[in-house]
């Protein structure tokens, strides 16, 4: 629930795939979201958390740790590197109701998601600078952008891995250890990109180090589920492949990876907080979206590689559970849509412009970001932690 004491938006309608075995059913997201966790059926949870992942390592795992764990774990890290974007604010508030609504908890007994607030892990991809202290203010930054958007904190922990980690340092070092010793360099070297670099960047030791601590994180919080990003991909089948190395096996954890969002401007496969014109952030002013949507890249009747088009499908429909156009009727009239397909369709067909697309689309996302900011304007602490983070400079 928002800290205006309005529960934040449900998603969209959604087909989610079958699992081995099971009949592909149509499910409207809206319609699950609205029920009690404790009316959910079996199909229905695994639908709800197999909508939020472009990919799903393995569904038949998923479905049977539903079916079987009452209380299963998922896991989730952010790194605090600099102010959030739209994609790290609202599809991850998004994805993490729905696996809370699934039963996915932070209470004793239920279903857990830990989000790990990755400090020491900011600090070794020298995310500002290495200074800890900042990269901890940077944390508890995101953490109040969460709670103003609507993101359902009572069930999510957050834990921060300095503090965790020293609680058992025997556990966990021995865990990164085991996993650095069964792999070899070049197999390490490919995870990179969790980081945000490539194979062929010049790494820190420190950096080598990374993928062997986050892939630790997930069997030192004894996670059952991995829902991070595409980008993170590599990491979660390093814990896959290590679960079955391990003697005796362990557990191997199901991989939920969602779509990652791309840059405002050509070319741009990924949004940046190094550029600011490549992404809205979460507390960008009402002017500063309709600059930076009115500058996107968003070439008329096409639909791939556009990605305004992709704010619509992963942003606005799933929190708004539609779309409004407002324009004359000489332009074709005022127009709703419900569904991501019905919109392509207009808009491939030359229906729906540009011209019309994008004040539309900038008017919705400041819809959804306007109790962000006004928790940033009301909010004494909130307000100067804002000035703090701004105050910081981004490193790479």
């Amino acid at each position: 629930m928002a800290e205006d004491g309005q529960t934040a938006p449900v998603p969209e309608a959604h087909e989610a795939p079958a699992s081995d075995g099971v009949a592909a059913v149509t499910y409207k997201m809206q319609v699950l979201m609205a029920k009690k966790a404790e009316e959910l059926t079996l199909d229905e949870k695994y639908a709800l958390c197999r909508s939020l992942a472009e990919e799903c390592i393995q569904e038949n795992e998923l479905r049977a740790l539903l079916e079987k764990k009452p209380n299963p774990v998922a896991y989730d890290g952010f790194e605090p590197s600099g102010r959030m974007h739209i994609a790290q604010g609202v599809l991850k508030a998004l994805n993490v109701n729905k696996l809370t609504k699934s039963g996915v908890t932070f209470k004793f007994w239920r279903v857990k998601l830990l989000g790990s607030v990755a400090d020491w892990f900011a600090q070794l991809n020298n995310k500002m600078g290495g200074d800890l202290k900042k990269i901890q203010v940077v944390g508890r930054y995101l953490i109040e952008i969460w709670k103003a958007v609507g993101m359902d904190m009572e069930r999510v922990e957050f834990l921060s891995a300095s503090e965790e980690i020293n609680k058992r340092p025997d556990e966990y070092w021995t865990l990164v250890m085991d996993i650095a010793r069964k792999n070899n360099l070049k197999r390490i070297v490919r995870c990179s990109q969790i980081m945000g670099r490539n194979e062929t960047d010049e790494l820190s030791a420190a950096q080598i180090f990374y993928p062997c601590m986050q892939c630790a994180d997930i069997f030192f919080l004894k996670a059952d589920i991995c829902q991070l990003g595409m980008d993170q991909r590599k990491v979660n089948m390093l814990a896959r492949e290590y679960a079955d190395d391990c003697k005796p096996k362990r557990r191997k954890p199901i991989v939920l990876s969602h779509p990652m969002m791309p840059g405002l401007l050509q070319g741009q496969e990924k949004m940046s907080k190094s550029d600011p014109n490549s992404a809205i952030f979460m507390e960008d002013s009402e002017q500063e979206v309709k600059t930076k949507i009115k500058k996107a890249y968003c070439p008329p009747q096409e639909i791939e590689g556009n990605p305004c088009l992709s704010y619509i499908k992963h942003i606005v429909l799933p929190w708004c559970n539609a779309f409004d156009v407002e324009r004359p009727d000489a332009n074709g009239g005022s127009k709703s849509y419900a569904t991501y397909e019905e919109l392509c369709e207009d808009y491939a067909s030359g229906a729906l412009h540009p011209g019309d697309l994008k004040p539309a689309l900038a008017k919705h996302l400041n819809q959804i970001l306007q109790p962000v900011r006004d928790h940033f304007e009301n909010n004494a602490e909130a307000k100067a932690l804002l000035k703090q983070v701004k105050s910081f400079k981004v490193t790479k």
